[in-house]
């Protein structure tokens, strides 16, 4: 049996619901596709597919024939498409406005000479349907290029409904011009000319939106390395990442991320593991022990063989389920969706219908035929049913929300954030630089000596060590204003500590047991009880020993984020129950629980069991929304109701988030709900307004008593309120996002 087989496609070209649906639509219907999920925030669509009977050619073929891009999937690349399609799209709005002004002025020349329904001269009728045809056939050609796809495959959406009425007035401005003089021609090609011009500028203030945002988005995504160093027995040669193989051996330097998932065959380092595994003390690597890509090699040189490649290495794992997840549209865009679904074959029916009811009912009743009243209430029923206000009154009303929030650091990637953030109940919080700061910072330091002297002493020993641990020493010393000595010898003991002789005295500065192993004694009455209650707070402590006698000891910590507590008060406020969801252990996630005032704490977690944590609580009715940073975090923000990011995280949990925090300030979480709240509330009311009007619209329409120019100023109106509801004096300031954020200021108006 043949296993099916997923692709992904990001696309350009999507601005409203209709986009996504017919898409979708038409995919579904290609022989050998399974399931076709389309994101329309995202830009992308997800097909699952039998390659037996289908193959991705094809399917990326289907989509550029419907009138879509396929972007390229480096970021680099796309960049430069969606600048070509920006330019693209504002060359064919500015194309349209020469003619759409000049009909316009002559449209305005009519009602100030009274000439509304008045025969004008033939060269001007002749002028207006040229005018009509260039703006239909030259911008506007992409349009028909969109809809003639759409119905070769039985797909009725807003391109086809736009040129129904496009031609629709243009045959009714030719039979003003041939058969029936007295019809208002110049009125009717005026409205085959608002039309495709009013469609071409709505879909281009949908793609100036879009690209912003995802430009905005890009701009936090930190790549992996794409090349390794190779060892080969020729030498060493940079190759690309995707061209490793297993068996491969790769050369690793201090400072440099770890490209693949290996094991060290040679050399000794401390790996910072906390983007993939949370633990923020980095862990010791020596021969034989796994690494995993995505890490940070910080102090020695090391020599990895890969063991993984491809789909199997643990991020391209976590990639892929990310990708699929992306794919998935929020609710409220589902509901839009299934009523737009009857929309547009509605409003070409009832067109169709109140033509033959004009024309058919008068020969019933004896009367003469209504010819005129035919076409202008078809037409004005088919210009008032234009759904381009409903297409964008949910993308709009969520994209204010998302430009609102990207002015104080926040990113609302995804329609679920503003639907589903104002309904959780339980919120949950990673601890490693996502309540804390996310690296190691001296918290106590106890000694015999004075203070400044005992500093000194283990500063200057930690001076030439790469340890974060002793880094973390040097900087707190340095921030005390300590003067520094120059060692006279320095030996690092991987993973224990070091040895230096300072002075004429020999200092040693490292873990406890390592001290002790030294001849050391460490359990001094002086230091036993802060030991202990170091120890009991989850903090790592290091001592300083000189001529054989422990003179100190520093405590080492992650510290707790200025803005968590207040955070998690806000939370609280809220009715919502914050708790904190850590690999760390049990000691060490409950100290940092009480600092903050966080009650429920679920610690040796592993990154597989976080997301069944939040699974159990799911199935027990709660919405869940989830906080964090690292790749560790990623499945568990894919399982959540809402997965919240924090910026200076991975790109991969980036990617697998539907909020991000471009900062590490944990407030924006609450301007996040807040915002969220806002927006899902004008999204119901933007599209109540595109109902109401386009359905009193199309009803009032049928009446024949509508003129096709008053049809026209009508759908304008309904397009431009659901506009205005959305951005308000926004739509009409040029306003760039500022990326500056001040935490003290946490006002959402």
């Amino acid at each position: 049996m043949t296993s099916k087989r997923k692709t992904q496609f990001d696309i350009g070209g999507m601005s409203c619901s209709f986009c996504a649906e017919t898409i979708e639509k038409s995919l579904s219907k290609e022989k050998g596709v399974e399931e076709v999920k389309v994101s329309l925030a995202h830009e992308e669509v997800l097909v699952e597919y039998d390659p037996e009977t289908s193959n991705e050619s094809e399917l990326r073929k289907l989509l550029k024939d419907l009138g879509y891009t396929i972007r390229d999937p480096n970021k680099t690349k796309r960049f430069k498409e969606q600048q070509d399609e920006l330019d693209e799209g504002k060359k064919d709005l500015l194309v349209s406005a020469v003619p759409t002004l000049i009909i316009s002025g002559l449209m305005i020349y009519m009602l100030i000479t009274g000439m509304i329904f008045e025969v004008m001269a033939l060269s001007v009728r002749i002028f207006s349907l040229a005018l009509a045809l260039f703006t239909m056939f030259v911008p506007g050609f992409y349009i028909k290029k969109k809809a003639f796809f759409s119905l070769k495959r039985g797909i009725f959406n807003q391109h086809v409904l736009l040129e129904s009425g496009a031609f629709a007035a243009l045959i009714g401005g030719l039979l003003g011009l041939t058969i029936y003089p007295h019809f208002p021609t110049v009125h009717f090609f005026a409205v085959a000319t608002f039309l495709t011009s009013y469609h071409i500028l709505s879909e281009y203030t949908s793609l100036v939106v879009r690209t912003k945002a995802a430009r905005a988005v890009e701009k936090l995504l930190d790549l992996r390395p794409d090349t390794a160093r190779k060892v080969t027995d020729e030498g060493v040669e940079e190759v690309e990442v995707e061209r490793l193989e297993i068996g491969d051996k790769v050369r690793v330097k201090p400072g440099e991320a770890i490209p693949v998932d290996g094991e060290v065959i040679e050399g000794k380092s401390a790996v910072d593991e906390s983007l993939v595994t949370g633990e923020s003390v980095p862990v010791d690597k020596k021969e034989g022990e796994k690494v995993i890509g995505g890490s940070i090699n910080r102090s020695g040189s090391l020599l990895i063989v890969v063991k993984a490649t491809g789909d199997e290495a643990f991020l391209n794992r976590i990639a892929n389920e990310i990708k699929e997840a992306r794919s998935m549209k929020p609710d409220i865009i589902k509901l839009a969706d299934r009523v737009l679904k009857y929309f547009v074959p509605g409003v070409l029916s009832i067109a169709f219908f109140t033509f033959l009811t004009w024309i058919l009912g008068p020969l019933v009743f004896g009367y003469d035929l209504m010819v005129e009243r035919a076409i202008f209430a078809s037409l004005a029923v088919l210009v008032l049913g234009y759904p381009c206000a409903l297409g964008m009154a949910t993308p709009l009303a969520l994209t204010r929300g998302g430009t609102k929030a990207a002015k104080k650091g926040i990113f609302m990637r995804s329609g679920d954030a503003f639907q589903v953030l104002p309904e959780v109940d339980v919120m949950i919080f990673d601890k490693t630089g996502t309540i804390t700061k996310g690296e190691p910072e001296v918290i106590y330091v106890e000694s015999s000596l004075d203070e400044k002297e005992l500093l000194s002493f283990s500063a200057s020993a930690e001076l030439f060590s790469e340890h974060p641990l002793g880094e973390a020493i040097v900087r707190y010393a340095e921030e005390k204003g300590v003067d520094f000595l120059e060692p006279d010898s320095f030996q690092s003991i991987s993973g224990k500590g070091v040895k230096a002789n300072i002075d004429g005295e020999e200092v040693k500065v490292g873990k406890l047991d390592w001290l002790n192993s030294q001849g050391v004694f460490v359990e001094k009455d002086r230091f036993k009880d802060r030991i202990y209650r170091y120890r009991k707070e989850g903090l790592t402590v290091i001592g300083c020993a000189i001529e054989g006698d422990l003179k100190g000891l520093m405590a080492l910590g992650d510290r707790v984020k200025k803005d968590a507590s207040d955070t998690i008060r806000a939370v609280n406020a809220k009715g919502i129950e914050p708790i904190i969801l850590t690999g760390d252990d049990e000691i060490t996630a409950r100290a940092v629980a009480e600092k903050v005032g966080i009650e429920s704490v679920l610690a040796d977690v592993l990154p597989d069991e976080k997301r069944s944590k939040i699974r159990e609580l799911q199935d027990e009715g709660h919405r869940v929304a989830m906080i964090g940073d690292g790749i560790n975090d990623a499945p568990a923000l894919m399982q959540s109701d809402i997965g919240i990011a924090i910026g200076t995280g991975t790109d991969i949990t980036i990617e697998s988030a539907d909020i991000v925090l471009i900062h590490d300030f944990l407030q924006g979480v609450i301007d996040a709900y807040d915002i969220a709240e806002e927006s899902f509330k004008k999204t119901k009311q933007n599209l109540s307004i595109a109902f109401g009007l386009n359905g009193i619209g199309v009803a009032l329409a049928t009446t024949g008593l509508l003129h096709p120019i008053s049809a026209m100023l009508a759908m304008i109106v309904s397009v431009s309120t659901v506009l205005i509801n959305s951005f308000g004096v926004r739509l009409i300031r040029n306003e760039d996002i500022d990326f500056t954020f001040n935490p003290e200021h946490t006002d959402t108006g």
